[in-house]
């Protein structure tokens, strides 16, 4: 499932989730952004909470969460960032990070 995060939704969405949840921050303009989000779609299919947040419409998440380079994937669970990675990564390093949660 695929959810447009905002900073209204952020606690409902994220911080509450019953499952872990992979939230990527990215932004219309980012190349490697464009790549990453297919492979987050093919995911979402497959039943994986996926969370978008777009830098340029939601600063203060991105601020919050001292994002500097996109794509920037945050994997939260019971709450809390239990995991960060930076960059464009496959859909099998992915799937083998999120077997942790």
């Amino acid at each position: 499932m695929e959810v447009i995060v905002t900073k209204e939704n952020f606690k409902e969405e994220v911080l509450d989730a019953k499952k872990p949840v992979l939230v990527d921050f990215w932004a219309t303009w980012c190349m490697p952004c464009k790549r990453q989000g297919v492979i987050l779609e093919e995911m979402a299919a497959d039943g994986i909470t996926i969370g978008k947040i777009d830098v340029d419409e939601q600063p203060e998440l991105a601020a919050q969460f001292r994002v500097m380079s996109i794509p920037t994937l945050i994997i939260f669970k019971d709450g809390q960032e239990a995991e960060r990675l930076v960059g464009l990564r496959s859909r099998e390093e992915l799937e083998q990070i999120l077997k942790k949660y």
